[in-house]
């Protein structure tokens, strides 16, 4: 078993650090490290935390640190990068995030760092790739938010329209983490029973599924155009990962994950259901999509590849 749990965040901006309040709220870790450029910054973070911890549920230690500190954590989790735009793409954000990214892993393999990263910089699923070919680790040990967030306000925005708990609904979103992601509807339920035969059962229009997935990859935009940024729902997401590594519990997370053959892709990380434990990835499960999806996928993942040729690998290569 996990010895000690000890996380590094490197990134304290809004969501490295609506994580780590997350983190502080819920439990389960008991040292959490700081990491960003700004160094004041990440000082006064790790004191105002810390000045909370009287009313957390456990004792943590709470500091500002080095990259020296990754050699004796369990997990690493990656934020840092530029934020997105009001109106600009998760995919725009690529070739600058790819260099900043590309140099953090640097630091972070260093120190002698041997864990699980988690990465959430955008675009996740080719920032997670960035960071397998660039640290080296076994692609098990490298996994992304992928779409753990996406999935969650799906199932939000379900139990709102059906008056059904959110945590009842197991439904998820598979592919990018943006706007080309897709819902296999066929292997969604609301506790045992199909989400399709509930809509033709209570003659719900079908239409409205698709509306509701396509308020879930345009929140991003709405959020971002009211306040600027999306980071409370991501840092839960992050939480809940992290936790699913270091309690073992092979839960089953959209995260983003490297496919080697599965869903007829090969070569890069994208967001599908995935059994999560201490070694990160357990085992893909790998859906019977139908024609429809599987071609939506096929999309999702095209666009990461060209990506990923012309622009990330160059990078990647670059000394």
């Amino acid at each position: 078993m996990i010895e000690k749990r000890k996380l590094v965040i490197v990134g304290a901006g809004f969501v490295g650090m609506s994580a780590a309040y997350s983190f502080v709220n819920q439990g389960g870790i008991e040292e959490i490290v700081l990491i960003d450029i700004d160094t004041e910054k990440t000082k006064g973070e790790a004191m105002d935390l810390s000045h909370g911890l009287p009313y957390a549920p456990q004792k943590i230690e709470i500091k500002a640190g080095d990259y020296d500190e990754c050699k004796d954590a369990n997990i690493v989790v990656i934020t840092a990068g530029l934020n997105q735009k009001p109106g600009q793409s998760r995919l725009e954000l690529t070739v600058a995030n790819a260099k900043i990214v590309k140099e953090i892993t640097e630091n972070i393999m260093k120190s002698g760092f041997d864990g699980v990263i988690v990465v959430a910089s955008n675009p996740v699923d080719i920032m997670s790739y960035v960071v397998s070919k660039v640290s080296g680790l076994p692609t098990n040990r490298v996994i992304g938010s992928g779409t753990v967030l996406d999935t969650a306000r799906l199932r939000y925005l379900l139990g709102e329209y059906l008056q059904v708990a959110s945590k009842n609904i197991n439904a998820y979103i598979l592919g990018e983490h943006g706007d080309s992601s897709l819902v296999p509807w066929e292997h969604c339920y609301v506790g045992c029973k199909k989400i399709l035969d509930i809509m033709k059962d209570n003659n719900y229009p079908i239409e409205d599924l698709k509306e509701i997935h396509d308020k879930v990859w345009k929140s991003a935009y709405e959020i971002i155009e009211k306040k600027r940024a999306t980071y409370y729902g991501i840092g839960m997401a992050l939480t809940r990962i992290v936790k699913a590594i270091l309690n073992d519990e092979n839960s089953i997370l959209t995260v983003s994950t490297y496919l080697e053959n599965q869903y007829g892709q090969d070569g890069l990380y994208i967001g599908v259901p995935t059994i999560i434990n201490r070694n990160g990835v357990k085992q893909l499960l790998n859906l019977d999509l139908e024609k429809g999806e599987q071609e939506k996928l096929n999309k999702s993942c095209s666009i990461i590849k060209d990506i990923i040729k012309n622009d990330i690998d160059p990078i990647i290569t670059q000394k």
